[in-house]
């Protein structure tokens, strides 16, 4: 049986008395690359950011390797967030640090490892996500696509079991956006990494995800769950066919 690493309970997410979505349950399994879509404004990073723990819940909770994200604190909480990996979606490198000084940065928060180690670990971690030749260059040195993948990079340097990846391929170009695609799925069958992905990419969707949950801001929570193939050539839902198909609603 599937061994859930994400559960997600009766989440509702609202600021200033208006609710972006509620009622969202879901399950993310051990592994998988779980996609999280749907059109603008629907509350795609909004619910990301509940799934890390910078957003409260209105109601509702968000259990992360079996523990309530937002019911700890202190080191409990630390602990926990140590176990996770985020890659933001400009990839949020520091410009003034070289890719292996960027992906070092974890190591230095979070470990006693000495600097030979961390260098060595940093340098693996690029040379996972193809970027051994440019450890030594600085973030405006190199293409958006090379910025994401250091992104993914430093996301990984505590070996966390599960990575959140907020819109990954915006702004790519198509083949750049492919590359990624491909990356993410190699990463997650090789290393055994859950991923947790942002998007509403359709090509990228139908690219990676084993499962996704699609919302909608209309509906104000989710309106679609499963094999996203699946619900490109079976759902019933009009909103969901429109979304897959690029069809523009009535």
């Amino acid at each position: 049986m599937a061994e859930p690493v994400v559960q997600v309970r009766g989440l509702k997410a609202a600021f200033d008395g208006r609710t972006v979505f509620e009622n969202v349950s879901f399950e993310v399994n051990r592994g998988e690359v779980f996609v999280i879509l749907g059109g603008s404004g629907c509350g795609k990073s909004t619910l990301l950011k509940h799934l890390i723990g910078l957003y409260e819940p209105a109601a509702g909770q968000v259990l992360v390797l079996g523990q309530d994200i937002h019911a700890l604190d202190g080191e409990a909480r630390q602990a926990l967030l140590r176990q996770i990996g985020v890659m933001w979606q400009s990839g949020a490198l520091f410009g003034s640090a070289s890719l292996a000084e960027n992906v070092m940065v974890p190591l230095e928060q979070h470990t006693t490892l000495p600097a030979e180690a961390r260098a060595l670990v940093a340098r693996a971690k690029l040379g996972l996500v193809g970027l051994s030749d440019a450890a030594a260059r600085l973030p405006a040195e190199i293409s958006g696509g090379m910025a994401k993948r250091a992104g993914i990079a430093r996301a990984m340097a505590l070996d966390p079991p599960v990575l959140f990846l907020d819109e990954p391929s915006a702004g790519l170009d198509p083949i750049t956006s492919a590359g990624l695609d491909a990356l993410i799925v190699q990463l997650a069958r090789d290393l055994g990494t859950t991923f947790v992905v942002v998007t509403h990419e359709l090509q990228s969707i139908l690219a990676i995800g084993d499962r996704c949950i699609m919302l909608d801001k209309e509906a104000k929570g989710m309106i679609a769950e499963g094999d996203p193939r699946a619900l490109r050539d079976q759902s019933d839902n009009p909103t969901v066919r429109a979304f897959f198909r690029r069809e523009v609603m009535a």
